[in-house]
Formats: structure tokens, sequence, C-alpha cells
């Protein structure tokens, strides 16, 4: 067997274990994405319950839904600063116990107000790995994998998601119609401490960020991992690369707002609050109550809930296969035209009166599918890497917290819409945000799918 054939065969070898160990980090890391799932859609379940137990009145009921969120938005914001100052992995592992300690606290008072100060508290763990979970990926993924490293997280929000409508239902099943009120509901919340348990003992087996300790001036231990990656040449590369996107002025808050990084902050917060203002978490949290207003029954609508969580998990899978296939953008476009196009029908046939036969289900469940494969994923994936590493903590901690403000609105404003509007108003206004994304996209969002962190930098400095 000649040289070459030996050389050739030790690099196949090389990109096989390197990516192993990726993949592995990767999936780790995307299982806080299983808790930001689980934590948003155990509440669906657990709310009818909760209103009988404590007597809750409508604006009682949509706090219960949206305290978690009040929570998020703080967890987000700080989130890049704390990781900044002590590290990805470290504020990844503080956010995995305070999710735990959220999971407890709710399944466990005896008072509605002890309810909300332990979904806050839950919340601000969702907040911090929603938003560094995807950021670390990216930091570790190599540019050729980096797509579908990232929407693992996605992935995995999804999966929580699913498997949540289901671990409701089973616990619902346990007991008759008193013991759902007494207890069904604090089984739902208290089943999170097994993920976030998981998760936080795998957390102490991943490295840290090398970017972060490269940052930090920590090169010779960042070496390793990035040998791990990427192989010996292209690791002293990598390093090489890095330290030459840190040799420029130290990230501050100011430097955002410069000429190039402005253009990638408005891209990064204007694709977080169209993914929220398209309507898909109206859908997500409300999805039975738009179902009755098509007719279904109570059991039909949570029947057609479940499609809609298997729907959006499978079309996320498709979405990980897709990204660094086709491309970020280009799944963006399609995306954001088939949503426009599902909730014109939507608000079209609830204008009509052509709702009640199964119309509205079938374009409900494209627009998941839709948004599962475009916007759903990619957004987070845009956000985490197109920021230069000098800012990337707290740049994409602003587009993550104005996520979920986006989200914290769509979610207490769809209701009274509902109610007042009407549903066709409602979806197509919606639709008009859809519209908004597909121009928004076209015009300013750039292609990275093959990019290093590295080149996206240069790339915004050129004003490309």
């Amino acid at each position: 067997m000649s040289s070459i054939t030996l050389e050739h065969s030790s690099e196949q070898d090389n990109q096989k274990i390197s990516m192993k160990f990726v993949t592995l980090v990767s999936i780790v890391a995307a299982l806080g994405g299983l808790l930001f799932g689980f934590d948003t859609a155990v509440v669906s379940g657990a709310i009818g319950f909760m209103e009988k137990r404590f007597n809750l009145n409508d604006f009682q009921t949509g706090w219960a839904v949206s305290s978690l969120i009040i929570g998020c938005i703080p967890g987000a914001l700080f989130s890049g600063m704390l990781s900044d100052k002590f590290g990805r992995k470290k504020v990844i592992i503080a956010a995995a116990l305070l999710f735990i300690i959220g999971s407890i606290g709710s399944a466990i008072p005896n008072t509605f107000s002890g309810f909300i100060i332990a979904r806050m508290i839950g919340g601000v763990g969702i907040g911090i790995t929603s938003t560094l979970c995807p950021l670390y990926n990216a930091e570790i993924a190599p540019a050729k994998y980096r797509g579908r490293l990232v929407a693992l997280n996605q992935l995995a929000t999804v999966t929580g998601i699913s498997l949540v409508y289901f671990i409701n239902l089973w616990i619902a099943g346990m007991g008759d119609d008193a013991w759902d009120v007494s207890s069904a509901w604090r089984w739902m919340f208290g089943f999170g401490v097994i993920p976030g348990a998981l998760f936080l003992v795998l957390l102490f087996f991943v490295p840290e960020s090398p970017r972060w300790l490269i940052k930090q001036g920590r090169a010779a231990a960042a070496l390793p991992i990035l040998l791990k990656i990427h192989g010996e040449e292209l690791a002293k590369q990598e390093v090489r690369d890095i330290k030459e996107s840190f040799s420029q002025e130290k990230g501050s808050f100011r430097q955002l707002f410069s000429p190039g990084l402005r253009m990638a902050l408005i891209v990064g917060v204007g694709l977080a609050v169209l993914q929220q203002v398209t309507g898909i978490n109206a859908v997500m949290y409300y999805a039975p109550e738009i179902f009755k207003e098509t007719g279904a029954g109570t059991n039909a609508a949570l029947i057609q809930t479940i499609f809609v969580g298997v729907i959006n998990l499978l079309f996320t899978i498709l979405a990980v296969w897709l990204i660094d296939k086709v491309g970020r953008k280009a799944l963006m476009l399609v995306g954001s035209a088939a949503m426009l196009i599902c909730l014109a029908v939507i608000g079209t046939a609830f204008q009509t009166g052509h709702s009640s036969g199964p119309l509205v289900l079938i374009f409900i469940l494209i627009y998941v599918a839709a948004f599962a494969i475009s916007l759903g994923p990619v957004v987070w994936v845009l956000i985490s890497e197109i920021f230069p590493n000098r800012v990337r903590g707290i740049a994409t901690a602003i587009a993550s917290m104005a996520l979920w403000i986006a989200d914290y609105v769509v979610s207490q404003a769809f209701p009274p819409m509902l109610s007042s509007a009407g549903p066709a108003a409602t979806f197509w206004i919606f639709g008009v945000m859809s519209l908004i994304c597909l121009v928004f996209t076209w015009r300013a969002v750039p292609e990275t799918k093959g990019k290093s962190l590295e080149e996206m930098e240069s790339m915004w400095a050129q004003g490309k």
C-alpha cells in the first residue's frame, strides 16, 4: 500500500474521530433546547387543572403561561455578559441548576404566587440556555457542519415539546379528575427534574468553548480541543485566525453600533423578532383553542394539537439535514413565503365561513412545517454565528432578549386579538408579518453557509 493511500486513510480516520467528538459535544449542549421545549410546552397540559386548583381568572391564566417568559428575558439579557466573564460552560451549568430549582418549585407550591416565582426562576435558566447553547455549538463546530450542529438545539426544542404532550397525557391518565386538579399538574412540572439533572451531569463532560479560552489568553488550553475538532494543521490555523479576530478593540456595547456591526445587529434582532411575530407560538401555545374555533371538540382539538407537534418535529429533522446543503437564506425565503400563503388561506377560511372542515387543520400543519424548516432552526443558527468573536456574547444576548420580548407580546396579545378582531384578521396580521420577513430576508440577510466565524466578521467589516 502506498504512503499516499495510508495518509488518505489516516485523514479519513481523523475526520471520523473529530466529527464524533464534535457531534457528541453538540448533542449534550443541545439538550438545553430540550429543557427549553419541555418548559414552554408543559404548561399547556397543566393550565386547565391549575385554573380549578387556584380558581384563576383570565388574567391569572395568561400570567401562569407567560411568567416563564418574563424570567427568560433577563436570563437572555445577562447571559452574554456572564458567559464572557465566566465562560460558556460555567454559565450553562448554572442555568441547568436554575431549571431544576424552577421545576421543583413549580411542582410543590400551595399558592399561585409561589408557582409564579418558581416559573420565573426556571425561566431565567431557559433564557440562558436558549442563548448560550446555540452559541456554544457555533463556537465549537467546524464551518462545514456548523448549521446542522447548531440546529440540533432547535431539534431538541421541538423534541421536548412533542415529548411533553405525551408525558402530560400519561400523567393526567393516572388518576381521576380530582387527582388531576390536586396532583397531576404538580407531577407534570416536577417531571422536568429528570431532563434537567441529565443535562447537568453531562455538562461536566464537555469542554469549554475554545474561542472563549483564546479570548481569555488561554490558547494552550484551547489547542487540545481544536485538535480534536480539526486535526493538527487546521487547529493551529484556527488558533491564529481567532487570535487575529481578538486583536482589535475589545468588544463593547458601543461597538455594536459601529459601521458593519450595526448591520449585523439589525439582522440578528430583526430575525429574532420576526420569528415570533409571524405567529408560531400563538399556534403552539393556543392550538387547542384555535381548533375549537373550527368547531372541534375538546378531545379532537387535543389530538390535532399532537399532529402539530409531530409535524414540527419531523420537519425540524429535515431542516437539520438541509441547512448546510441548501443554505440558511434559501430556507428562510422558501419557508416565509409558504407561511405567508398558509396564513392568508387560514384567515380567508375563517372570514368566508369555511373553517369547519379540514382546510384550517391542513394549512396550519403546512404552516408549522414551513416554520420548522426555516425560521425555527435557521434564526437560532444565524443569531449564534453572524456576530464577531469579540462581541458575540453580548450581541447574541441582545438578539435573544428581543426574541423573548416578542414571544411575550404575541402570547399575551393573541387571546384578546382572537376574541376582539376575530381569527380571520388575526391570521392575516401574522401573514403580513411573514411578508415582511420574506422581504427582510431577501434584502438584508447574507448567506453564511460554509463560512467560518472569522470569515463572517470580515464580511460585515467589508459591508457585504
